[in-house]
């Protein structure tokens, strides 16, 4: 049996698998985000997944230092308009899947793509598995509070969801806020169209009712949607459709918003020059904004750590991306899910449909 291409590249404390190949700046945004994690974080090495020609011809052009980077042949691709299912069974040599299955056996501590979402899932649900007790892993976005960053869970795995589901998305919500953004006891709430009780259609109304019944998390009721930006929870749980809408919604108006900063700040000299003046507050209100400060969203409920990257991710999201991921596996998150779940439900796991479409 030949030798595993990530047997070679022990030493480190954690070693990040990068998907090279994943998203609009493939390969050189990739290498380069590799190249900076690298420098930030002394105890990481970086494998990047991907044609290796390609790979090695970046960071060639970037003179990087190769101690702890390097490039691993996975010359297979998924695109996003492939079944994911049927992609990661067949493409057994594309980076996402050689990747999870890396972090499967234990070569790899994590695995960072900026790939498509749903062949990241399947990954996720076929290739490494998932933690024992949860039906569905579920992406958990950060956002920029007002006062501190908070997650938004589930921003997009699952569109369709029961009251079970939703529940536990509030239990890893919690685990994750606490055990990688540091947020003692986080508030967790739902979010509804409505603050009260008996909000919401019978979804939301039955997973009130689950999360409320619960003592694993705080569990604080339902927010709205004008109040989420306010950061009024530290976590905000919903099904992956209206998740999914959050965020594509705050994206837009946060670019929407620079934008119309910048063309006023530009209309006439006395306007110019207080911009000047406004100008560091302004640079700090945009980084506060700016997705590529968080890298990118953990996949919760699989039995490793998994991170999905924004598909327009710059060298600056990469390299947040990859710490974030460092950061779920020096934090053990998906083994805390795991014993908090068994503490709860000793009987184990809970089914779950694995089809995705």
């Amino acid at each position: 049996m030949p030798e595993s291409p990530f047997a070679r590249l022990a030493g480190e404390k954690y070693l990040i698998a990068l998907d090279a190949m994943g998203g609009d700046g493939a390969p050189a945004a990739l290498v380069e985000g590799a190249a900076a994690a690298a420098g930030e974080f002394p105890d990481i090495r970086v494998a990047l997944l991907g044609p290796i020609e390609a790979i090695e011809r970046e960071l060639r052009r970037l003179g990087a230092p190769r101690e702890r980077l390097a490039a691993i042949d996975a010359p297979e691709a998924i695109g996003y308009d492939e079944p994911p299912m049927l992609a990661v069974r067949r493409k057994v040599r594309s980076p996402v899947v050689m990747g999870a299955l890396a972090v499967k056996g234990g070569e790899a501590d994590a695995l960072v793509t900026a790939g498509p979402t749903g062949a990241l899932l399947a990954c996720g649900l076929t290739r490494v598995g998932r933690v024992s007790g949860v039906e569905r892993p579920a992406l958990a976005t950060i956002f920029p509070g007002r006062d501190r960053p908070f997650v938004l869970i589930d921003s997009g795995a699952n569109v369709d969801c029961t009251p079970a589901m939703l529940s536990c998305f509030g239990l890893m919500g919690s685990i994750y806020s606490s055990g990688v953004l540091g947020v003692e006891r986080p508030s967790v709430m739902l979010l509804n169209n409505g603050s009260e009780a008996g909000k919401g259609n019978r979804l939301a109304q039955a997973a009130y009712a689950a999360m409320g019944s619960q003592g694993a998390y705080r569990f604080e009721g339902n927010i709205e949607a004008r109040d989420v930006p306010l950061g009024a929870a530290d976590v905000v749980v919903a099904d992956g459709f209206d998740g999914n809408i959050i965020l594509k919604y705050t994206e837009g108006l946060a670019s929407a918003l620079i934008d119309s900063l910048k063309a006023e700040m530009s209309a006439g000299l006395r306007v110019k020059l207080g911009a000047a003046l406004a100008m560091p507050a302004l640079r700090a209100f945009k980084r506060k904004m700016d997705y590529e400060e968080y890298g990118g969203a953990p996949l919760l409920g699989t039995a490793g750590a998994l991170v999905k990257a924004h598909g327009s991710s710059g060298a600056r999201a990469i390299k947040n991306a990859i710490g974030q991921a460092r950061a779920m596996a020096a934090n053990g998150v998906s083994k805390r899910i795991e014993e908090e779940i068994r503490r709860l439900a000793p009987e184990g796991a809970s089914g779950g449909n694995d089809d995705i479409r």
